[in-house]
């Protein structure tokens, strides 16, 4: 099994930056893609951005400009630097990993998700 370690988040004021991080271990074969998404009680959830194993990025247009995903393959692990943010930038995020797994007759692509970090932007 795969598992996925969120670290940062908080509290902030707007125009303020946060930095989020996520750690994948555990048995797998390679990891596809990783990124992050949000939620509020109020909204579906949300991709903000994404990185794929060569290096793609995909970020949600509320975001662009202002969040940068990296990716340190080798750690397997991925970070979320998140500039000017803005008060509805406030949700829970969550750390997705897209991974290639061993099945009984063969391989698959699984998803797996922490538990969320809060990131709260308000004065």
């Amino acid at each position: 099994q795969v598992q996925v370690v969120e670290s940062g988040g908080g509290l902030v004021q707007p125009g303020g930056s946060l930095r989020l991080s996520c750690a994948a271990s555990g048995t797998f074969f390679s990891i596809a893609s990783m990124g992050w998404y949000r939620q509020t009680p109020s909204k579906e959830r949300e991709l903000v951005a994404q990185i794929s194993n060569d290096g793609i990025t995909k970020y949600s247009d509320s975001v662009k400009g202002r969040f940068t995903i990296s990716r340190n393959a080798t750690e397997n692990t991925v970070s979320l630097l998140m500039n000017d943010l803005k008060p509805e930038d406030t949700a829970v995020y969550l750390c997705y990993v897209g991974a290639i797994v061993r099945v009984d007759d063969g391989m698959q692509l699984a998803t797996y998700w922490g538990q969320g970090t809060q990131v709260t932007v308000s004065s």
